[in-house]
């Protein structure tokens, strides 16, 4: 099997993936904290930048979290359940959130616990992928929400999560569950001319969608409204740490400079690669591989050589601001 039909699986049918190695970032796998207290929504909507007291049981969202200056220091996923809130995140992400998070706990009834431990998934995604899971007898929600069930009289976990070109799911659960189950999705993906991918095929996939990952296009000196996730954005929440840059930047109106899409010509950039228009860096490629058809590239860039069409370069090509919608459909 070769990584473009891996990624075919993908965009027309379904794929099945580990969520052990992957993750927000290849090769690093997902990790929990678990926020319980008296005063978890309170204090966690005071410290990442989306709404927490707005959540249901089993309804979720995305969020950064930042310093006083407006910085991006991580980012997360955050779930309500009945007597806790539980945070998705890349595990390498883990310690040093817990120990940002930590320092602003003062006088609050909030505990924080690591539970990545002894938690396996599985992920499916794909325009095949409802139709797999109902016949599996699993749950089908829109994207963010999480939902216990029962399959084979064992409790797992299904995630509809981000994605905003195919549907896409996480399904968690134990480890003897969690192997069955994937035989089960395997076989109902191949039955819809789909099958398992690779790591590598999802990282495709990701630059489909044009999403950044922290640690790797997002870094801890980059502003919210820089990244182009308004996803991750609440405006009318309230107070919360670094709230204040971000207020100040919406009503300047925009950034200088934005993350987005590229269709790559020419040879594939390493990550770090600066973009240039008439000799001078206005940007540089974050990320960069191999789609079905061509090279994409995601990085940041001023806004201003967007809105006039420049002509922008890299060493050894040219790169041409996209919209990931319109990179997945010219794949």
């Amino acid at each position: 099997m070769i990584l473009t039909q891996e990624v075919r699986y993908l965009l027309e049918a379904a794929g099945v993936f580990t969520l052990d190695g992957l993750g927000h970032n290849l090769g690093q796998g997902l990790g929990w904290i678990r926020v319980t207290g008296e005063d978890r929504t309170r204090w966690l909507n005071g410290m990442v930048t989306n709404s927490i007291q707005d959540l249901k049981p089993g309804e979720g969202n995305y969020s950064f979290v930042l310093n006083a200056q407006g910085r991006i220091q991580g980012d997360l996923y955050a779930f309500a359940e009945a007597d806790a809130l539980l945070l998705e995140t890349s595990r390498a992400q883990v310690p040093a959130l817990m120990a940002l998070l930590d320092k602003f706990i003062i006088m609050d009834d909030v505990e924080l616990a690591d539970v990545s431990l002894g938690r396996f998934g599985i992920g499916l995604a794909g325009p095949a992928s409802p139709k797999i899971l109902e016949r599996a007898g699993l749950p089908v929600h829109p994207a963010i929400r999480r939902t216990k069930t029962l399959w084979d009289d064992v409790e797992i976990e299904v995630i509809a999560t981000y994605s905003p070109i195919v549907p896409r799911f996480e399904i968690w659960g134990d480890e003897l569950s969690i192997n069955r189950l994937r035989l089960v999705l395997e076989t109902a993906a191949v039955a819809e001319d789909g099958g398992p991918v690779t790591p590598e095929a999802i990282e495709s996939l990701r630059l489909l969608e044009g999403t950044p990952k922290f640690g790797v296009d997002i870094r801890d000196r980059d502003l919210p409204q820089e990244t182009a996730q308004t996803r991750a954005l609440h405006f009318a929440k309230g107070c919360y740490l670094g709230q204040e840059i971000v207020e100040r930047i919406r009503s300047r109106g925009a950034v200088h400079r934005t993350f987005t899409s590229f269709r790559l010509k020419g040879v594939l950039p390493s990550p770090g690669t600066s973009l240039e228009v008439d000799g001078k860096a206005v940007g540089e490629l974050t990320s960069a591989g191999s789609g079905p058809i061509e090279q994409i590239g995601l990085g940041f860039v001023r806004r201003e050589f967007i809105e006039r069409q420049s002509e922008i370069l890299y060493a050894g090509g040219r790169a041409y601001p996209l919209a990931p919608s319109a990179i997945a459909k010219a794949s």
